[in-house]
């Protein structure tokens, strides 16, 4: 007779962190309008062990101007959600998706004349 482990029902950290349906549609909206603007053209999503990033181009050639990055394990601390520049200043970090994406909705403010 073989005795097996107990199974262990504790929650399992996933193997990579990846935004949602709703984070993800968030974004997409964001991106779309500066798309329209002519700002941004091409974007990556990298879906790593301990963040995910949804990086945006001008030109595909070129480095991101701009990451969105989430990290789960910030967000007792500073907020998982992070807004990083071409030079990695991180221009809002916060608890809430929408929150940080206004710092880039900025752009879209333009004055009339």
């Amino acid at each position: 007779m073989t005795v097996q482990p107990p199974i262990s029902f504790a929650p399992q950290s996933p193997e990579q962190v990846s935004f949602d349906r709703h984070e993800l549609g968030q974004i997409l909206t964001l991106y779309g309008r500066m798309v329209a603007l002519g700002e941004w053209r091409d974007y990556g999503i990298s879906h790593l062990r301990d963040v995910a990033v949804f990086s945006i181009f001008r030109r595909t050639a070129e480095s991101p101007l701009y990451r969105i990055e989430k990290r789960p394990k910030l967000r007792a601390r500073q907020g998982m959600y992070a807004v990083v520049a071409m030079d990695g200043q991180i221009l809002r970090r916060g608890q809430e998706l929408a929150q940080v994406l206004r710092v880039l909705e900025r752009k879209l403010i333009r004055p009339v004349d």
